[in-house]
């Protein structure tokens, strides 16, 4: 590790040990989720044909259904549209609003205003958008957290009135401040919602939280949940696509507004990505531990080295993102040039913030990954706006993470 100093070294071998507990707590929640990845494998009768691929209108495809019921299975939802048709997670988010929402409807954000490309598609950014869904006479409500907790009794009081369609939970703190949320407290809420009103649709945006704990939005009465598979359940392996599980209904709604009304699901070659998505999915519990790990191991470096972590090395974990208030523009655009300078790709290349479709802000992302985009890799990201924090997460390998973090502290202390 000549790249590294030898203080910086010395620190990391004394965190280690001081991490060692909380490390067998998250390979047990690893050890947990593989069997339940396993399990489905085996209880769908997965087979090599599966891996098989179709091109064209890729009609009623063996192997690309095979996919959706494991996923249906892992969730344990009715059905899944798990498809490289759908490009990211606002892309399948989109999809899933825009399917399951109508004229005249009502959503409600019960965690706050969502993730900034969202918000775009909802039509309630500075970057109005002809096709959002402001522009089709979809309404837009939102509800604050409550120190970092569902306001339960303002949500109460709102679907009490039952002119609420879609109810959205996003599990993930996007690029906010607040703490992203733990399946505990989901659960809580929805059972708070059911009790006054149960026939709102309940959508959670589980981005960079599968596998993190036990169980998922849908195992604790999520009606439908949407994630990207360049993310967790991606594993650094599957090169594109998303996921949408949930109740049968809902997920032929979804799946007429990615392809057509009255084709749905029939259709949607897989483009030989079977075999790469299962893979994912096979590997995503061990990798979304090593990520998991590595954020941790980042959050105790840096606390220890004197900057404003949060989640804090101790805290539960609820999905793979670090946060590291950076305090000024020039130390947000230092950090995430030395986690790109650690990176395996393109680690001479300098990241510079630039403007983004989406972004009301300009952004600056640092990934030298194998899948472009793959925030389950290494990856480092931030809008340049105050309080300038960085959104670091990822790490293929905890080994490798760890190397990457070692490395681009010493790059960011040397500047």
């Amino acid at each position: 590790m000549s790249q590294i100093k030898e203080e910086i070294l010395n620190l990391s071998k004394r965190v280690e040990k001081e991490l060692k507990p909380i490390f067998e707590n998250i390979e047990k929640i690893s050890e947990i989720n593989s069997e339940k990845v396993l399990d489905a494998f085996q209880n769908c009768n997965l087979s090599d044909m599966h891996f098989n691929t179709s091109t064209g209108y890729g009609i009623c495809e063996p192997g690309r259904d095979k996919v959706e019921e494991i996923y249906a299975k892992v969730f344990k939802t009715e059905d899944a549209l798990v498809r490289v048709q759908l490009i990211s997670g606002t892309h399948a988010l989109a999809i899933t609003l825009s399917g399951l929402l109508r004229p005249e409807d009502t959503m409600l954000s019960i965690t706050g205003a969502p993730y900034d490309t969202l918000q775009t598609v909802i039509g309630i950014s500075k970057e109005e958008s002809k096709s959002s869904l402001k522009t089709y006479g979809i309404k837009y409500e939102q509800i604050e957290l409550l120190e970092n907790d569902f306001d339960i009794e303002a949500i109460r009081a709102r679907l009490s009135r039952q002119d609420v369609k879609l109810v959205e939970i996003q599990r993930s703190r996007g690029y906010s401040t607040r703490k992203s949320l733990s399946i505990e407290k989901i659960e809580r809420a929805i059972k708070a919602i059911r009790e006054v009103n149960k026939e709102v649709i309940i959508m959670v945006d589980n981005c960079y939280g599968e596998f993190v704990e036990e169980k998922e939005p849908t195992e604790v009465g999520a009606d439908i949940a949407v994630g990207s598979l360049m993310k967790n359940l991606g594993a650094g392996i599957a090169t594109s696509g998303a996921y949408i599980v949930g109740r049968a209904d809902l997920i032929e709604l979804c799946a007429e507004r990615l392809t057509a009304p009255g084709i749905g699901k029939e259709i949607g070659p897989s483009l030989n990505q079977n075999s790469l998505i299962l893979k994912g999915l096979f590997f995503a519990p061990s990798v979304v531990a090593s990520a998991v790990k590595t954020m941790i191991f980042a959050s105790k470096m840096l606390e220890e080295l004197g900057f404003d972590v949060e989640p804090k090395y101790d805290e539960l974990r609820t999905d793979i993102v670090q946060t590291i208030k950076l305090g000024s523009e020039e130390k947000l655009i230092k950090f995430c040039q030395g986690i790109q300078k650690a990176s395996p790709i393109d680690s001479n290349v300098i990241p510079e913030p630039s403007d983004m479709a989406g972004y009301d802000n300009k952004i600056i992302m640092a990934a030298g990954t194998f899948t472009q985009g793959s925030t389950i890799e290494l990856s480092c990201d931030g809008p340049i706006r105050e309080p300038f924090i960085a959104y670091m997460q990822g790490g293929l390998t905890y080994e490798y993470g760890k190397i990457g973090i070692l490395r681009a502290i010493t790059d960011m202390l040397e500047k």
